[in-house]
């Protein structure tokens, strides 16, 4: 009678740490699924950013560093392979072209100009979409990190190599940018 006690607790131990795995390994896998979409996102984003750039080049042609910044910024987050390096070049590529958004107000003419204004749409549709799958991934790593990290899980994530896993987020440049005041001019 104990024995088939003691098989019945050993056998309820084995499937609940069978499911705490089956659980690291469902989040996991949403995660990953979760910045599948983002990169998406992203190749829609690396086809605009070359369209832009030779717009703005032929209104702004003595900006050419701004420009080759983009264009480099972008070559490196289409060369990334982990999601690390992607969040990393992202960031750089954002912070690119925030640059150039703004060194296009200095022109008026290219401002009004159809095609600046139709990729300008897009790219800010690309943008929109990006930040909602952005948080998605991040809801997503959330919820993983905390099964990997909160008991009785963590034991089972400790032995099977599951680890804590980076955020997408703004980046240090990106946020020094966002926690100065706006400049307003009239």
């Amino acid at each position: 009678m104990t024995l088939l006690i003691v098989l019945g607790i050993l056998l309820i131990l084995i499937i609940w740490a069978v499911s705490l795995y089956n659980r690291l390994v469902n989040l996991r896998n949403r995660r990953q699924n979760a910045f599948a979409d983002i990169d998406v996102q992203l190749r829609q984003r690396h086809d605009l950013v070359p369209q832009l750039v030779d717009t703005v080049k032929g209104y702004a042609a003595h900006e050419k560093e701004l420009l080759m910044n983009v264009t480099q910024a972008r070559t490196q987050a289409m060369s990334a392979t982990s999601i690390d390096d992607k969040i990393k070049a992202e960031q750089q590529l954002t912070a690119a072209l925030q640059g150039l958004r703004v060194q296009v107000e200095a022109y008026p003419d290219l401002k009004a100009n159809q095609n600046f204004l139709q990729l300008q749409e897009e790219l800010s549709d690309i943008e929109n979409k990006l930040a909602a799958s952005r948080r998605f991934f991040n809801a997503a790593t959330t919820e993983y990190n905390n099964s990997v990290e909160t008991f009785p899980s963590n034991l089972i994530a400790s032995n099977f190599g599951f680890r804590r896993e980076i955020f997408f987020d703004l980046g240090t440049d990106a946020r020094k940018t966002l926690e100065e005041a706006p400049k307003v001019q009239f």
